[in-house]
């Protein structure tokens, strides 16, 4: 080879190496992970994104760490997320009020479709309709019959104004031609000793607070949410099939990264979270806090959000729910 043959070689080597992407010649990561959560320590959607973060951690070979952002109806963490640089370090856990929101506020300070690049669709919660044990109610269609027959004339509670509790029951009124008169509460024990108490008759609730009390006999649960049934109360049926087909609600839990963040390290993400996913330890853990695993790609989880989005606008405008 001449002289000059050796130096194009050279040339066009360098050229070509330089024109890798930066994600070619840098590993990922080579530093700590922020998982931004947009709920206080202790509650289950916190432990669920600790146990994540701990596995995830030994997977990506760096720490995980939890960063607590509670506030606004989640709009502070998901906010925190959206402006920060979309290089795989900023992360955030996501809950339904990701896409029930932006129908509730006059302004939420992000687009949720735009300003994030979906990881993975976590898990769903199991949600219950739960109504008091001396009630002359065994199925939801007994209950859809009792309410008809007094309009108003059941109190139902939930956790608050706009949460998925109080949005559940307006979808469940509204499929069903139902009126009942709703009392916020903040939070689902206060909800629940009222129900006891006889103040409320019937709320939807988050299995893993209001199971305890089916168990001793002090309420009687009809249906889950979902569109099949649990695997963790394969015995409960769906409130489709109990008697208001149609009916599907599933309050869910993600993983989110910065918009801009590139598809290897979503696509390295999902991968490594799947694995987590996938441990039986992990699914035991999930299973205790009420949580149902789901998992999927990262499109499947950016299309689940845009049909969510539509889903629960559609049900804020009909029933008029509004925030404190």
């Amino acid at each position: 080879m001449t002289i000059r043959s050796r130096l194009c070689a050279a040339l066009i080597a360098a050229f070509s190496i330089g024109a890798l992407p930066a994600h070619a010649t840098t590993p990922y990561p080579t530093k700590p992970v922020k998982l931004i959560v947009p709920f206080s320590p202790g509650g289950a959607s916190d432990t669920m994104a600790r146990i994540i973060a701990e596995r995830l951690a030994v997977n990506l070979g760096q720490p995980v760490i939890v960063d607590n952002k509670p506030g606004a109806g989640t709009m502070i963490a998901s906010e925190a997320v959206a402006k920060s640089a979309p290089d795989g370090y900023t992360l955030g856990l996501a809950a339904s009020s990701l896409t029930i929101n932006p129908a509730l506020y006059p302004k939420v300070p992000f687009d949720t479709v735009k300003d994030f690049a979906p990881v993975i669709l976590v898990s769903s919660l199991v949600h219950v309709l739960v109504v008091r044990q001396d009630m002359p109610v065994k199925s939801v269609a007994d209950l859809i019959k009792l309410a008809k027959s007094k309009p108003n004339g059941l109190n139902y509670g939930s956790v608050g104004n706009g949460t998925s509790t109080h949005l559940e029951m307006e979808l469940f009124k509204s499929m069903s031609g139902t009126e009942m008169t709703h009392i916020p509460y903040k939070g689902s024990a206060p909800a629940l000793t009222d129900m006891m108490g006889g103040q409320l008759q019937v709320m939807f609730d988050a299995a893993a607070s209001s199971m305890p009390h089916v168990k001793s006999g002090k309420l009687r649960a009809l249906a889950v949410t979902s569109a099949k049934r649990s695997t963790l109360l394969p015995d409960l049926p769906t409130v489709a099939e109990s008697g208001l087909p149609g009916y599907e609600a599933m309050p869910w839990l993600g993983i989110l990264a910065p918009a801009g963040t590139s598809p290897e390290i979503v696509n390295r993400l999902n991968a490594e979270v799947t694995k987590v996913l996938a441990q039986p330890e992990v699914k035991e853990k999930f299973a205790g806090l009420g949580l149902e695993i789901i998992g999927g790609t990262p499109k499947q989880f950016a299309d689940f959000i845009k049909a969510d989005l539509v889903k629960w606008a559609k049900v804020v405008k009909d029933s008029g729910a509004k925030v404190d």
